[in-house]
């Protein structure tokens, strides 16, 4: 039997990838995924009637199997953004057929295709989230054949397995749902070996989903605001204690690490400049607020914004030995803009639709934590 045609794919989990140097450090990274989809096959009727004929039998009938469900599960890891390496697991069905003979009997025959691939995969954004892809790889599949006649027909070896590599490539589009999470559609070729001795294509159009593991968007390096500080107001004899700041900005750049909510070594600093001002100063309460510029989804700002207030805030605790529950940490999501909404603009969006490294920089000040103290009336 002689396949020709298959089949589209989706599924779930695991494999490979290699490890390489890190290039782009928004674009690099392992991810999972898998496919599930119909699978079809051209079967070689002319081959089987010849082989009947061979043995003495006229073929007056001959039904195909040609359609089963297929799937894969592959892993992989994008080296940069034009370019990963994939492998995975394949299950491309069952296919058969049965011919009725004269003298009287009939055969039936069946084929089972699974097997193990490793592809190099090229990717090319193309619009907003949008990427097309192009693969070519190898595979090294297992066809498993049976074959049972009736009446008349007898078959003298019922079932064969053949175990080979091939080669393979395949088409297709990628949509990024959000940073982790992306749609693909794909159509590929398998070659493979049947049981018998011959060779055949099997078309695979699949659809599915993938995860990367760790990914953020890359962040430009950008010079760190100094913290603006209220001074205290001179106090008459006898001194009484210094008022405290009542308000400091902070930019979340000198503080944090794109997209982190840990205070770096910088920020630390800062921090304990500020909570110096704060010793032997008499006040009710701290609110400790923190900002996010307007790019990013809601849930994402929300997160992240209340993280680095938090973080501020246990810094604060730990630093001057303030009482945890005289301060109040709360994030917004960009609600509260410094610049103009007519001042950032993207007038040239890149072609992945990820903001541009201009508009992240015009947005700076926009990023930032503001601390401010409740003096005792």
């Amino acid at each position: 039997m002689k396949l020709a045609r298959a089949s589209m794919t989706l599924g779930l989990v695991a494999l490979a990838g290699m490890i390489g140097q890190r290039a782009l450090a928004d674009d690099n990274g392992w991810y999972v995924g898998g496919n599930v989809g119909q699978s079809r096959a051209t079967i070689d009727n002319d081959g089987i009637k010849g082989g009947l004929q061979s043995g003495g039998f006229t073929t007056t009938s001959l039904a195909n199997d040609n359609r089963d469900i297929g799937f894969k599960v592959f892993g992989g890891y994008q080296f940069i953004r034009y370019f990963a390496v994939e492998g995975g697991y394949f299950n491309l069905g069952k296919f058969g057929f049965t011919a009725d003979t004269q003298p009287a009997g009939a055969l039936d025959g069946n084929i089972r295709l699974m097997g193990l691939n490793l592809d190099a995969v090229g990717i090319l954004p193309i619009a907003a989230g949008f990427s097309a892809l192009g693969r070519v790889g190898v595979d090294y599949t297992q066809a498993r054949d049976t074959f049972a006649g009736t009446g008349s027909v007898n078959v003298l070896e019922p079932s064969r397995s053949k175990r080979a590599a091939s080669y393979k490539f395949g088409l297709g589009l990628q949509y990024d749902i959000t940073h982790s999470i992306g749609l693909r559609a794909e159509a590929e070729r398998y070659r493979v070996n049947d049981a018998v001795g011959n060779r055949g294509d099997i078309d695979l159009f699949s659809a599915g989903l993938l995860y990367r593991f760790g990914s953020t968007p890359a962040e430009p390096v950008l010079v760190a605001q100094a913290p603006e500080f209220v001074p205290p107001a001179p106090a008459p004899l006898p001194p009484p204690p210094p008022p405290p700041p009542a308000k400091v900005t902070f930019s979340a750049d000198s503080l944090f690490d794109f997209g982190k909510a840990t205070v770096k070594p910088e920020g630390k600093q800062a921090l304990d400049r500020f909570a110096a001002d704060l010793k032997g100063a008499s006040f009710d309460h701290i609110n400790v607020t923190g900002h996010t510029d307007r790019i990013g989804t809601h849930p994402y700002n929300m997160k992240l914004s209340t993280d680095r207030a938090e973080a501020v805030k246990s810094y604060l605790v730990v630093s001057a030995g303030i009482d945890a529950g005289r301060i109040a940490a709360v994030g917004t999501d960009g609600a509260d803009p410094v610049t103009r909404p007519d001042e950032c603009k993207e007038e040239h969006p890149g072609r992945s639709g990820k903001a541009s490294k201009q508009l992240i920089a015009c947005l700076q000040p926009d990023r930032r934590v503001e601390v401010e103290v409740s003096a005792t009336k």
